[in-house]
């Protein structure tokens, strides 16, 4: 069992060993891979991340069948490079550009598998909403998921070789749209809302809202909002913290990251800062994110790709206004621009679906959509799952002006005699 959050220090020094610049040398051949259940891990009151072993069977190496490919990523020169760029607030750094094993996405069935394993990030094993692929599961609660603890869960999957490990990350648990809520909805709530809220989840004057950067008249207040941010209890940095304690317990294995609505858009957000491939379902859109985190652009994020359908309206940034189901729950997913490429199933045109906040629930994604292949018939080309969709011209909260208006304020003040 391995506990705690690593020292700053051995984080840099981890990441720096584990972003390998070498591409691989042999040649690459699609395979099919067999994960088996191995850890799962939480963030336990005490804001310490855990990890619990889970029992060990034969049966589970049948559990979770996919397909890889060759997918090409950018990792930073150097940890240093990295750090110093978010800090400086700069994107201009140096890249190493790479090949790894990645999912291929492509393929239904590796899409389906995936969305499996971020469905189950919500569960135990025991629970009925698990999707049971025949594997004697532990049947006891692991750390993080005790009835008291509030923070960030999800399950970790690898292969009988451990060359490959898959971490899941559970999403937003609201009953509203999962079919039930829990004790980690607050942190995720607030997460949800400093994450993709224009200013401070503000949607209305009669709002709490989750930072105090709001300056009236559409403004916010840029530099509040980053160090709003920047909080080590928030689950970017704590899955950032995630991240490192698997590559310490695995530092030879490939590493993906998976995850439905908040759980999807975290794991875009760990697989840019770390160049490790990332799949994400019906997430909120994670761009604007990215930039007040100041995560460093690399030349191409086609690593991460986001799946979602038409009828649902967070993943579009359309779930908004004080009327709204995700208002009136506490929700302001305002954002719909996404990192790397997506996949978007037109359910409401080819399928005559309504748009509903209701088909958020990963287990549309798993049990309609992806349970058989997708008609493509309209685009003449023979493909069981939509082609990637170009989100043009997107741009986020348009109608709000960001800026640094406090400091302004302050110089202005000082300059009247």
């Amino acid at each position: 069992m391995l506990s705690g959050l690593l020292p700053s220090a051995l984080q840099y020094l981890i990441a720096s060993l584990v972003w390998s610049k070498e591409p691989l040398s042999e040649p690459f051949h699609p395979q099919s891979l067999a994960f088996e259940l191995r850890h799962e891990h939480g963030l336990s009151y005490h804001d310490r991340v855990v990890f619990r072993d889970t029992v060990s069977s034969a049966l589970t190496q049948q559990d979770f069948t996919l397909t890889s490919s060759r997918v090409k990523v950018h990792r930073p020169a150097s940890v240093a490079d990295f750090m110093s760029a978010r800090f400086r607030q700069s994107s201009t750094i140096p890249w190493d550009e790479t090949e790894v094993e990645g999912p291929d996405v492509t393929n239904r069935q590796t899409l389906q598998t995936l969305a499996k394993m971020a469905a189950n990030a919500y569960q135990e094993p025991t629970d009925k909403e698990w999707y049971d692929l025949g594997a004697e599961w532990n049947n006891s609660y692991p750390f993080g998921w005790e009835p008291d603890a509030d923070g960030f869960r999800g399950h970790i999957f690898a292969t009988p070789d451990n060359s490959t490990v898959v971490i899941s990350v559970k999403g937003t648990s609201a009953g509203w749209y999962t079919g039930g809520g829990g004790p980690t909805t607050r942190k995720d709530k607030l997460n949800d809302n400093l994450l993709f809220s224009c200013c401070c989840a503000r949607v209305g004057p009669t709002w709490s809202t989750v930072c105090g950067c709001y300056e009236g008249n559409y403004k916010c207040d840029q530099g509040c909002l980053e160090k709003s941010l920047a909080e080590d209890s928030l689950f970017y940095s704590v899955g950032v913290n995630l991240y490192n304690n698997v590559t310490y317990m695995y530092p030879n294995s490939n590493i993906w990251l998976v995850g439905h609505s908040l759980g999807g858009s975290l794991g875009s957000l760990v697989g840019v800062t770390f160049g490790v491939p990332a799949v994400a379902f019906e997430a909120p859109g994670d761009k604007l994110a990215a930039k007040r985190l100041h995560l460093p652009s690399p030349p191409s994020t086609q690593h991460v790709t986001h799946v979602y359908h038409t009828a649902d309206p967070i993943p579009q940034g359309t779930c908004t206004g004080v009327r709204s189901v995700c208002a009136i729950a506490g929700f302001a997913l305002e954002t719909g621009c996404h990192i790397g490429k997506v996949i978007r199933y037109d359910t409401v045109s080819k399928l005559g679906w309504s748009v509903d906040a209701r088909t958020h629930g990963i287990h549309v994604i798993v049990d309609r959509l992806l349970a058989e292949d997708w008609d493509n018939e309209d685009s003449g080309i023979n493909m069981t799952i939509p082609g990637f969709y170009e989100e043009e011209d997107c741009v986020d909260c348009h109608n709000w002006e960001f800026g640094d208006f406090r400091n302004a304020s302050v110089a202005m003040c000082a300059s009247i005699p």
